[in-house]
């Protein structure tokens, strides 16, 4: 097992490289950029995606900061709106942002800052973005460690006593239900949740932002542990009605491919009973599918997945930090989080596979290719 995990931990280097590489020449074609983004606060046309932006532009970038797309040529005055400008101001907004420097040397200069966890500053918060990330961190880890651990402990359970009732009324009514929780959107749900349930037209239960109340900090411990998980009702609800969905029925679907099998048939000759069948024979087997599917589950709940909830329940997380930083060029968040978030999900695939071998020791990797 250890050179199995060494082979995988060598294979990230590649793998990371790869997706930096992509993402950071996908970047540079892409329109407009930073410095145009400056031009157009100085003209009043900017069009950013949220007002919460302030601070000097660019900050204290130097060679520390995470060069993005170029845009383009500056010194000929081809920067839209920089017509009328001082050449020698767009310049320094280049030099800034470090724009004066090739696109490869950009790029190599960005690993060698992310080898080392330096991140720089944002382009356009007077702030460090590590410090942007662990500001953030608070509410994507609330969403994804809850929606995660929730999920697992009802859908498996869920599942189980769907694929043990196979083709009875609570089989056929609770499939039902979780189509159509898993045919609704999310967002549509919060929003529902939000009219019904938090002052929208009827009641008023349910808190409507943040992850704590305004005097949160006066409260007790008990009260401040209620009055977390209070808040979590609403946006937790709207976010795992589809992944309650794909993993009740995924995990239906695993034990009845296995409850078909002929070992089990072969226990039950043995007179052994349903329930050493379901959780001695069957369980251990029917589970691995289940764990394959932990990393992605887990990875898109935490980053990606709660985008649109946060938005709207005013949780200003990592994946709305994200898709705020695209839309304002701000492309020292959003090459740092692209990093943050590759190499957390490659490093849950490699703890998914681990976990593989605790489930089921039958299973060797060092036998196989990586």
């Amino acid at each position: 097992m250890t050179a199995y995990i060494i082979r995988r931990l060598l294979l990230m280097v590649p793998t990371l490289f790869g997706i930096m590489l992509v993402s950071f020449t996908v970047v540079q074609f892409a329109p407009g950029g930073p410095v145009e983004r400056v031009i157009a606060q100085l003209s009043g046309a900017d069009t950013g995606a949220t007002s919460r932006i302030s601070g000097s532009p660019g900050g204290d970038l130097g060679g520390r900061g995470m060069p993005g797309a170029g845009g383009m040529d500056a010194g000929n005055s081809k920067y839209r709106g920089a017509q009328g400008l001082d050449p020698e101001f767009i310049k320094s907004l280049e030099k800034q942002f470090g724009f004066d420097k090739p696109a490869y040397q950009r790029f190599f200069l960005m690993l060698w800052n992310y080898l080392r966890f330096d991140f720089g500053k944002s382009y356009f918060r007077d702030t460090s973005v590590l410090q942007l990330i662990k500001e953030k961190l608070p509410v994507s880890i609330s969403l994804g460690l809850w929606l995660t651990l929730l999920t697992y402990l009802i859908s498996i359970p869920l599942g189980v006593r769907k694929a043990v009732k196979d083709g009875s009324q609570f089989d056929v009514w609770t499939s039902g239900a979780i189509i159509v929780g898993y045919a609704v959107p999310g967002f549509l749900v919060g929003i529902l949740l939000i009219i019904l349930f938090a002052g929208g037209s009827f009641f008023n239960i349910f808190p409507l932002r943040g992850l704590t109340s305004d005097n949160w900090v006066q409260l007790s411990v008990p009260g401040k542990i209620v009055d977390y998980l209070w808040h979590l009702v609403l946006p937790l609800t709207a976010m795992g009605l589809g992944a309650f969905a794909t993993m009740t029925l995924l995990t239906k679907n695993s034990f009845l491919d296995e409850i078909r099998k002929q070992y089990v048939l072969t226990a039950r000759a043995k007179g052994c009973a349903q329930r050493q069948v379901l959780y001695g024979h069957v369980f251990r087997n029917a589970m691995l599918i289940v764990i394959a599917g932990f990393p992605g589950a887990f990875v898109h709940a935490f980053f990606s997945g709660s985008l649109l909830i946060e938005t709207i329940f005013s949780l200003d997380g990592i994946g709305l930090l994200g898709f705020e930083s695209v839309l304002n060029r701000d492309y020292a968040v959003v090459f740092a989080t692209l990093y943050i978030l590759s190499l957390v999900g490659l490093a849950v695939n490699l703890l998914s596979d681990l976990t593989y071998t605790w489930v089921d020791p039958r299973i060797d990797f060092e036998t196989r290719e990586v």
